[in-house]
Protein backbone atom coordinates (compact mmCIF):
# COMPACT_ATOMS: atom_id res chain seq x y z
CA UNK A 1 0.00 0.00 0.00
CA UNK A 2 2.75 2.02 0.68
CA UNK A 3 6.35 1.78 1.74
CA UNK A 4 5.20 1.68 5.43
CA UNK A 5 5.82 -1.68 7.33
CA UNK A 6 2.43 -1.86 9.22
CA UNK A 7 3.23 -5.18 10.82
CA UNK A 8 6.12 -3.67 12.31
CA UNK A 9 4.24 -0.75 13.65
CA UNK A 10 1.66 -3.27 15.33
CA UNK A 11 4.60 -5.34 16.85
CA UNK A 12 6.34 -1.91 18.37
CA UNK A 13 2.97 -0.47 19.38
CA UNK A 14 3.66 2.59 17.16
CA UNK A 15 0.07 2.98 16.27
CA UNK A 16 -1.35 6.50 16.81
CA UNK A 17 -4.28 5.81 15.08
CA UNK A 18 -5.19 3.53 17.51
CA UNK A 19 -7.60 5.30 19.08
CA UNK A 20 -9.26 2.19 21.54
CA UNK A 21 -12.99 2.70 19.98
CA UNK A 22 -15.09 2.41 16.91
CA UNK A 23 -15.04 5.45 14.69
CA UNK A 24 -17.71 8.02 16.33
CA UNK A 25 -18.87 8.70 12.88
CA UNK A 26 -20.02 4.97 12.55
CA UNK A 27 -21.21 4.60 16.03
CA UNK A 28 -23.78 7.67 15.42
CA UNK A 29 -24.58 6.33 11.56
CA UNK A 30 -25.58 3.18 13.07
CA UNK A 31 -28.00 4.21 15.62
CA UNK A 32 -29.57 6.76 13.50
CA UNK A 33 -30.26 3.94 10.96
CA UNK A 34 -31.66 1.01 13.34
CA UNK A 35 -33.89 0.02 9.92
CA UNK A 36 -30.75 -0.56 7.39
CA UNK A 37 -31.57 -3.85 5.86
CA UNK A 38 -28.92 -6.23 7.58
CA UNK A 39 -26.21 -7.99 5.35
CA UNK A 40 -22.43 -8.61 4.56
CA UNK A 41 -19.84 -5.85 5.45
CA UNK A 42 -16.24 -5.52 4.81
CA UNK A 43 -14.02 -3.37 6.38
CA UNK A 44 -10.88 -3.03 5.10
CA UNK A 45 -7.50 -1.74 6.93
CA UNK A 46 -9.94 -2.66 10.12
CA UNK A 47 -6.73 -2.49 12.35
CA UNK A 48 -7.75 -4.04 15.72
CA UNK A 49 -11.22 -4.29 15.11
CA UNK A 50 -13.10 -1.45 16.63
CA UNK A 51 -15.39 -1.05 13.66
CA UNK A 52 -15.89 -4.57 12.81
CA UNK A 53 -17.24 -4.86 16.48
CA UNK A 54 -19.54 -1.97 15.77
CA UNK A 55 -20.61 -3.45 12.62
CA UNK A 56 -21.59 -6.77 14.48
CA UNK A 57 -23.19 -5.80 17.57
CA UNK A 58 -25.60 -4.11 14.92
CA UNK A 59 -26.22 -7.31 13.75
CA UNK A 60 -24.68 -7.32 10.42
CA UNK A 61 -22.28 -10.23 9.22
CA UNK A 62 -18.91 -8.27 9.61
CA UNK A 63 -15.38 -9.18 8.25
CA UNK A 64 -11.98 -7.17 8.98
CA UNK A 65 -9.47 -7.05 6.65
CA UNK A 66 -5.85 -6.03 7.33
CA UNK A 67 -2.10 -6.30 5.96
CA UNK A 68 -0.84 -6.80 9.55
CA UNK A 69 -1.33 -9.89 11.02
CA UNK A 70 -0.52 -9.01 14.23
CA UNK A 71 -3.43 -6.23 14.00
CA UNK A 72 -6.11 -9.74 12.80
CA UNK A 73 -4.68 -11.52 15.67
CA UNK A 74 -5.57 -8.77 18.07
CA UNK A 75 -8.64 -7.84 16.28
CA UNK A 76 -9.89 -11.46 16.79
CA UNK A 77 -8.81 -11.58 19.91
CA UNK A 78 -10.99 -8.76 20.89
CA UNK A 79 -13.75 -9.51 19.40
CA UNK A 80 -13.77 -13.09 21.09
CA UNK A 81 -12.80 -11.26 24.64
CA UNK A 82 -15.98 -9.09 24.35
CA UNK A 83 -18.69 -11.63 22.56
CA UNK A 84 -19.15 -11.09 19.47
CA UNK A 85 -18.73 -12.74 16.22
CA UNK A 86 -16.76 -11.67 13.19
CA UNK A 87 -14.27 -12.72 10.49
CA UNK A 88 -11.01 -11.52 10.51
CA UNK A 89 -8.43 -12.23 7.84
CA UNK A 90 -5.05 -10.88 6.90
CA UNK A 91 -5.48 -9.23 3.20
CA UNK A 92 -4.20 -6.98 0.68
CA UNK A 93 -7.20 -4.97 -0.18
CA UNK A 94 -5.66 -3.42 -3.21
CA UNK A 95 -4.14 -6.92 -4.61
CA UNK A 96 -6.34 -9.36 -3.20
CA UNK A 97 -9.57 -10.64 -4.49
CA UNK A 98 -12.87 -10.74 -1.80
CA UNK A 99 -13.76 -14.13 -0.32
CA UNK A 100 -17.38 -12.82 -1.65
CA UNK A 101 -18.44 -9.57 -2.94
CA UNK A 102 -20.61 -7.67 0.12
CA UNK A 103 -23.53 -5.45 0.46
CA UNK A 104 -21.51 -2.85 3.05
CA UNK A 105 -17.98 -1.86 2.71
CA UNK A 106 -17.13 0.68 5.03
CA UNK A 107 -13.55 2.49 5.55
CA UNK A 108 -12.22 4.84 8.28
CA UNK A 109 -9.61 7.08 6.82
CA UNK A 110 -7.69 3.86 4.58
CA UNK A 111 -7.73 5.88 1.57
CA UNK A 112 -5.50 8.15 3.27
CA UNK A 113 -2.86 5.63 4.78
CA UNK A 114 -2.16 4.34 0.97
CA UNK A 115 -0.03 6.24 -1.18
CA UNK A 116 -1.92 9.02 -3.72
CA UNK A 117 -0.05 7.06 -6.94
CA UNK A 118 -2.27 4.25 -5.76
CA UNK A 119 -5.92 6.01 -5.49
CA UNK A 120 -7.33 4.77 -8.69
CA UNK A 121 -6.00 1.33 -7.30
CA UNK A 122 -7.68 1.71 -4.66
CA UNK A 123 -11.46 2.79 -6.28
CA UNK A 124 -11.04 -0.27 -8.22
CA UNK A 125 -10.70 -2.33 -5.34
CA UNK A 126 -13.93 -0.82 -3.92
CA UNK A 127 -15.39 -1.74 -6.76
CA UNK A 128 -14.64 -5.00 -6.72
CA UNK A 129 -15.40 -5.90 -2.92
CA UNK A 130 -18.76 -4.45 -2.99
CA UNK A 131 -21.71 -6.31 -4.86
CA UNK A 132 -23.82 -4.20 -7.42
CA UNK A 133 -26.40 -1.89 -5.39
CA UNK A 134 -23.90 -2.33 -2.45
CA UNK A 135 -23.09 0.58 -0.71
CA UNK A 136 -19.81 2.11 0.55
CA UNK A 137 -19.22 4.20 3.97
CA UNK A 138 -16.68 6.19 3.99
CA UNK A 139 -14.54 8.57 6.55
CA UNK A 140 -12.11 10.71 4.79
CA UNK A 141 -8.98 12.54 6.68
CA UNK A 142 -9.03 16.13 5.18
CA UNK A 143 -5.89 17.17 5.54
CA UNK A 144 -3.40 18.77 3.77
CA UNK A 145 -0.19 16.73 4.25
CA UNK A 146 1.17 15.24 1.26
CA UNK A 147 4.61 13.35 3.41
CA UNK A 148 1.90 10.75 4.68
CA UNK A 149 1.14 8.58 6.34
CA UNK A 150 -2.00 10.00 6.50
CA UNK A 151 -1.98 11.45 2.85
CA UNK A 152 -4.30 14.31 2.21
CA UNK A 153 -7.08 14.42 -0.01
CA UNK A 154 -9.96 17.22 -0.94
CA UNK A 155 -13.89 17.01 -1.22
CA UNK A 156 -12.80 17.49 -5.49
CA UNK A 157 -10.58 14.60 -5.10
CA UNK A 158 -12.94 12.27 -3.47
CA UNK A 159 -16.30 13.21 -5.52
CA UNK A 160 -14.46 13.29 -8.35
CA UNK A 161 -13.15 9.45 -7.94
CA UNK A 162 -16.19 8.14 -6.24
CA UNK A 163 -18.75 9.95 -8.72
CA UNK A 164 -18.84 7.67 -11.48
CA UNK A 165 -19.85 4.52 -9.65
CA UNK A 166 -21.25 5.63 -6.94
CA UNK A 167 -24.46 7.15 -6.34
CA UNK A 168 -23.99 9.93 -3.19
CA UNK A 169 -26.49 9.50 -0.90
CA UNK A 170 -24.99 11.85 1.65
CA UNK A 171 -22.21 13.41 3.12
CA UNK A 172 -21.73 15.32 6.21
CA UNK A 173 -18.93 16.14 8.98
CA UNK A 174 -19.00 12.98 11.53
CA UNK A 175 -18.52 13.23 15.30
CA UNK A 176 -14.68 12.34 15.58
CA UNK A 177 -11.90 11.75 17.65
CA UNK A 178 -10.78 14.70 20.19
CA UNK A 179 -7.81 15.21 17.43
CA UNK A 180 -9.60 15.26 14.32
CA UNK A 181 -12.83 17.38 15.14
CA UNK A 182 -13.44 19.03 11.90
CA UNK A 183 -10.98 16.86 10.01
CA UNK A 184 -13.01 14.47 8.74
CA UNK A 185 -16.23 14.36 6.12
CA UNK A 186 -18.37 11.21 5.53
CA UNK A 187 -19.89 10.01 2.55
CA UNK A 188 -22.59 7.01 2.22
CA UNK A 189 -22.83 6.08 -1.30
CA UNK A 190 -24.39 3.31 -3.40
CA UNK A 191 -23.39 1.70 -6.49
CA UNK A 192 -24.80 2.53 -9.53
CA UNK A 193 -25.49 -1.17 -11.25
CA UNK A 194 -28.21 -4.11 -10.77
Amino acid sequence: MSDTNWEERYQTGDMPWEKGEPSPGLVDFLAAHPHLSRGTVAVPGCGTGHDVRAWAKAGFEASGFDLAPSAIRLADEKTREVGLSAQFQVSDFLADSPPQPFDWLFEHTLFCAIDPSLREKYVESVLRWIKPGGQFLAVHYMIPDEDGPPFGTTREEILKRFSPDFQLMKDWVPRSYPNRIGLEWMLWWKRIGS
